[in-house]
């Protein structure tokens, strides 16, 4: 597939959206910050008019009443301190501060974030104004939670991706386990049927060696074979070379050869096509008949020793030609039929899931076809049906 080739590109394009991402969402966050911090300004300048405004009416009964009534209802640190910095009154600060030394260091710290508001009265008569102290405010528990909501959830987000990582990693090495053992497997079980055969060719012409040209011909038909299936896997990694191809043809030539080596008896194989003229259909001719045997093949093992019956129909439809394999097997569950293309996915004892894998890239991704399950039932059979354009 093309995109592995750019699979470290697309792993730098989302690093670079993920660090666009959290750079755009602190400062955003900050912006919010940036924002409550003007608002409370606003309110503690409001604060500070109005102690001088009390202080001009020199009268302590005002200011304690602006202190109890209304500053004392604000949700954000303030103090009041003097022109030397003295604390002189202060709300809402933390519980372990009560002394005047911790009050003037809690002071400094929110001089950095806050500026404090100066305390000015305007001597109206003599056209004089007078500083008298500061007004020192610091965020409010809402702000705290905002300048550190980002990191948590950055922190929290990067935790998922690390453990979402991992788990994919270790998915994808047991999948790759799995594919390289399930290849080795498949390997040996088309290496199965013509070295088999051979095999036993060489033990009946040592019984019967005046028979030996009958058995020529069959071990040719054999090693041609092993060439086939050798030419197979070769271009599952290469870009198959396409070819217009008579597809009942094909389809005769695998059920020919299929027919002469099924081991059990009772099986039978046929293909009903109406009209003998000539399909042709773009393709590979070594993939696809490589394809056709595995659902064939598929076929074979769902039926029953006797009385079992897998047949191949044929129409050309238009630019389409569809191909039915029906069997009067087990059939399929509904709950396994969406994974029966997946890799490593059988619903057989033995075997490891890759035929139709394969048969599936095959027909969909080289030849720009389609394969799927048309019908199944348990007990009465299955009919896959493939699609492929002429």
């Amino acid at each position: 597939m093309n995109w592995l080739r750019h699979a470290g590109n697309i792993k730098l394009i989302l690093i670079f959206i993920g660090s666009v991402l959290m750079i755009s969402f602190l400062l955003y966050s900050q912006n919010l910050v940036e924002k409550l911090r003007r608002d409370n300004r606003k309110i503690v300048t409001l604060y500070a008019e109005l102690i001088a405004k009390s202080t001009m009416i020199d009268s302590d009964e005002n200011l304690e009443f602006i202190f109890e009534n209304i500053i004392k209802k604000i949700h954000f640190p303030i103090v009041q301190t003097n022109m030397d910095g003295v604390p002189l009154s202060w709300r809402n600060l933390p519980k372990d501060i009560q002394s005047e030394n911790q009050v003037s260091n809690l002071v400094e710290i929110m001089d950095k974030h806050n500026k404090p508001i100066s305390l000015i009265y305007t001597d109206v008569g003599m056209n004089e104004k007078h500083f008298f102290g500061y007004l020192h405010f610091g965020d409010s528990n809402l702000i705290q939670r905002l300048i550190w909501l980002p990191y948590f959830e950055i922190g929290a987000i990067s935790l998922f991706i690390f453990i979402g990582f991992i788990g994919f990693s270790f998915i994808r090495h047991h999948e790759k386990q799995h594919i390289w053992i399930g290849m080795a497997r498949e390997t040996a079980h088309q290496l199965g049927t013509p070295v088999s055969a051979l095999m036993g060719w060489v033990e009946w012409l040592q019984k019967n060696p005046e028979k030996s040209q009958m058995a020529v011909n069959e071990m040719k038909t054999d090693i041609s074979r092993l060439n086939q299936i050798s030419d197979r896997f070769s271009k599952m990694g290469s870009i198959p070379q396409m070819e217009n191809i008579d597809i009942l043809e094909l389809l005769n030539d695998v059920l020919n050869y299929l027919k002469n080596r099924i081991s059990s008896k009772g099986k039978n194989l046929n293909l009903d096509y109406k009209s003998n003229t000539p399909v042709f259909v773009r393709g590979n001719k070594i993939l696809l008949s490589w394809a056709f045997e595995n659902v064939i093949k598929n076929g074979i093992d769902a039926v029953s020793q006797n009385e079992g019956e897998v047949y191949v129909r044929m129409q050309a439809e238009g630019n389409k030609t569809k191909i039915q394999i029906v069997d009067n097997g087990k059939g399929i569950e509904k709950k396994d039929r969406r994974n029966i293309f997946r890799p490593g996915f059988s619903t057989k004892k033995r075997g490891w899931g890759l035929g139709l894998s394969l048969t599936k890239r095959i027909i969909t991704e080289i030849h720009g076809g389609k394969i799927y399950i048309k019908d199944s039932n348990p007990n009465v059979g299955t009919t896959f049906e493939i699609e492929l354009s002429n």
